[in-house]
């Protein structure tokens, strides 16, 4: 059996993703689809030894995510993996200076059929060992965007609050779940979704400033119409 389509979800702390991959799961099997859930592993780690990891303990810490990742490939017909080994080797590079994961993970996520990546419009909440403070969302938000293009992985942003973010994750799940309806799969590296790369935002130098790709563009939209006297 070909392994299943995995849908990646990609995000700076407290942005939910786990959330996320909970509620797109719950809205999928409702739908009658097979779907695996891959939790963090760091989440596992970190609550089994009582401590963040040390550096040298991210790389088995990537490489199990990886693995989780694809042991549920072979098992479901569609996978969604709450954060990929992409997110340890940014976190090891913003904390520890060391960037050295970064190509094993790209190549490794370059297997997923589609990326999410979480917006910051959420507010940052506290989450025992796991979280360092808002500050760190912006830096690692741009660190993400900046290695998926890198990379050549197109991603989708994903906003709102509830069901609303819920909605929008799954417009864009539209063309991989038409494809596994027509029994296509889907396979790392297909398009996507509505990802334009024409101008370009000068705050995150990431994707058209008038999308909702870009956060800057997005935020800097709500606040001119709020200075306009509009809502």
């Amino acid at each position: 059996m070909a392994a299943a389509p995995v849908v990646a979800l990609l995000g700076a702390e407290s942005t939910g993703k786990t959330t996320l991959a909970l509620a797109l799961a719950t809205d999928l099997r409702a739908a009658g689809r097979d779907v695996g859930v891959v939790p963090e592993y760091l989440r596992e780690f970190c609550d089994a030894a009582g401590r963040t990891p040390r550096p040298d303990e991210q790389t088995a810490i990537a490489a199990e995510q990886t693995r989780r990742i694809a042991e549920a490939a072979s098992r479901h017909e569609l996978v969604i993996a709450d954060t990929t080994a992409l997110m340890t080797a940014v976190y090891s590079d913003h904390l520890f200076g060391d960037a050295s994961l970064i190509p094993g993970a790209l190549q490794a996520h370059a297997g997923c059929a589609l990326t999410l990546l979480t917006g910051l419009d959420l507010p940052w909440q506290a989450d025992g060992l796991q979280r360092d403070g808002p500050q760190v969302r912006a830096p690692v938000d741009a660190r993400i965007r900046a290695l998926l293009q890198q990379g050549g992985l197109p991603f989708s942003v994903v906003y709102g609050r509830g069901e609303a973010r819920v909605r929008h994750a799954m417009r864009a799940l539209e063309g991989l779940l038409g494809r596994l309806h027509r029994g296509d799969g889907g396979s790392g590296g297909e398009p996507q979704g509505p990802v334009r790369w024409r101008l370009k935002c000068r705050d995150c130098e990431q994707a058209d400033p008038a999308a909702e790709d870009c956060a800057h563009g997005l935020f800097g939209g709500l606040l001119n119409r709020t200075a306009g006297g509009e809502g």
